[in-house]
C-alpha cells in the first residue's frame, strides 16, 4: 500500500498493539496501579525518511487522503484529526530536542477506533518506535511511554495517563502488565487464559467515546479536588481505611468519585495477587466490583455497557466489566471456553431487544507489544 502511495518501497513497517485493561480504570493519572494486556488488534505504520522538512501521512480507513504538512510549522493548534498522533509524536521529539526528518507514513489499523482499546495509543507508539529506530534517538521503551503520553495531553487535549501506551510498548505475550504508575516499575503477570479453559470477551457497543471531550476531563479535575481537599499528592495515596474519614471531608459527588480511585487501586492488588495463588478464574468478582464502582461512583458507564455487563453475567460469566476510559466504548467479559457462544449471542439478542446498535464481539487474548515488523 505505501508503495503504491509513494511509488517506493519503505524504510520498514512497524506495529503497535491495542490494549484491554483488565482492571484498574482512572488509576493512572492518579499515579495508581493498573493491569492491562494488549490485544491482537494493531496499528501499522510504514515510514520512509525524506530528505526535507515535509511529511505526508495517508491512512487505509477514511476519505481525508494524502496529507501533506511542513514539520517546521507543526504546533499543537494545527494539528488535527487521524493525523494529530503521529504528527503529535514527531511534534514531541523535535521539543525534546531530537531531529525529526520529513517522513512519507501510511497508516492501516485493525483497532476499533472509539472502542475504548486504544487505538490512538497504538498509533502514537507504532509512530514513536518507528521515529526512534530511524532517528537513532535510541530512547528507551519507558521514554517512549511518556512520548506518546504527552502527544495525547498537549497535542490531542486528552489529559490520559501512561496506561495505554504502556499496555502497547511494554507488553509481553501470554502476560497483563502490572503497572504501578507513581515509580514506572512493570511487572509482567502471567494470564494464560487458554490453559484455564477461559476466554475474555470483547463487546464493543458501538458507541463511540473520546477521551478529549469534557466528561473525561471533569473526572480528572474531582480527582484533584479530592486530593487537594484530603492533604494528599495524589489519590494513591488514600487507603481504603482512610475513606470513612474522607467522607465527612468531602462533598457526595467528589467523595463518590475519591472512593472509586482508592478501591480500584486496591482491586487491582487483589487480583494481581489472586492471579498468583488461585489462577484467573478467581478474579471475576473483582472484576464485577470494579464495573459497579464505574457505574455508580464514577459515573462513567451508559446503558449499552450496563447490559453487556449483566447480560453476560446472567448467562454465566465469572466477572465483566466496562473496560476503557467510559462513556462508550467496550465491556469485557471473563467466561469460560464453554460458553462463549451462548454468551456471544445472549448478548447480541440483548442488544436488538432494548434497540441499540449490534455490538461487535471478539475474543481477545494477552498479546506481544511494539515491534518493527520489516
Amino acid at each position: 500500500m505505501f508503495a503504491d502511495v509513494f511509488g517506493r518501497a519503505p524504510d520498514g513497517v512497524w506495529q503497535a498493539p491495542g490494549r484491554v485493561n483488565l482492571i484498574g480504570e482512572h488509576t493512572d493519572y492518579n499515579e495508581g496501579f493498573v493491569l492491562p494486556f494488549a490485544i491482537g488488534h494493531t496499528a501499522k505504520v510504514a515510514i520512509r525518511l525524506r530528505a526535507d522538512n515535509t511529511a505526508r501521512l495517508i491512512s487505509s480507513y477514511g476519505d481525508e487522503g494524502l496529507v501533506t504538512v511542513d514539520l517546521t510549522r507543526l504546533a499543537p493548534s494545527n494539528m488535527h484529526g487521524w493525523t494529530a498522533y503521529p504528527l503529535g509524536v514527531a511534534w514531541v521529539l523535535a521539543q525534546q530536542g531530537i531531529r525529526v526528518p520529513g517522513f512519507d507514513l501510511f497508516l492501516d489499523s485493525s483497532v476499533p477506533n472509539g472502542a475504548g482499546l486504544s487505538s490512538s495509543a497504538a498509533i502514537e507508539s507504532a509512530v514513536a518506535l518507528a521515529l526512534n529506530d530511524l532517528t537513532g534517538a535510541a530512547l528507551t521503551r519507558q521514554e517512549l511511554v511518556l512520548v506518546g503520553q504527552r502527544a495525547e495531553n498537549e497535542v490531542v487535549g486528552a489529559p490520559t495517563g501512561i496506561l495505554d501506551q504502556s499496555a502497547s510498548l511494554l507488553s509481553s505475550e501470554g502476560h497483563a502488565v502490572f503497572l504501578d504508575c507513581r515509580s514506572r516499575h512493570v511487572e509482567q503477570v502471567p494470564l494464560d487464559l487458554t490453559l484455564a479453559q477461559l476466554v475474555v470477551l470483547a463487546v464493543d457497543t458501538r458507541v463511540s467515546h473520546a477521551h478529549a471531550t469534557g466528561d473525561y476531563a471533569a473526572r480528572r479535575a474531582s480527582c484533584e479536588l479530592g486530593a487537594e481537599v484530603l492533604g494528599v499528592p495524589t489519590l494513591r495515596d488514600v487507603s481504603v481505611n482512610e475513606l470513612s474519614e474522607a467522607a465527612g471531608l468531602l462533598d457526595d459527588e467528589t467523595f463518590r468519585r475519591v472512593r472509586h480511585i482508592v478501591t480500584e487501586n486496591d482491586r487491582v492488588l487483589s487480583t494481581v495477587a489472586v492471579l498468583a495463588e488461585r489462577g484467573p478464574a478467581a478474579i471475576g468478582p473483582l472484576l464485577t466490583a470494579s464495573h459497579l464502582s464505574m457505574r455508580d461512583d464514577f459515573e462513567i458507564s451508559c446503558p449499552e455497557l450496563d447490559l453487556a455487563v449483566e447480560t453476560a453475567l446472567a448467562n454465566g460469566a465469572l466477572g465483566a466489566r466496562m473496560t476503557g476510559g467510559g462513556f462508550g466504548g467496550s465491556a469485557i467479559a471473563l467466561i469460560p471456553a464453554a460458553s462463549e457462544a451462548g454468551i456471544r449471542q445472549a448478548v447480541q439478542t440483548a442488544f436488538a431487544h432494548a434497540g441499540f446498535r449490534k455490538p461487535d464481539i471478539f475474543a481477545v487474548t494477552p498479546a506481544a507489544g511494539a515491534g518493527r515488523i520489516s
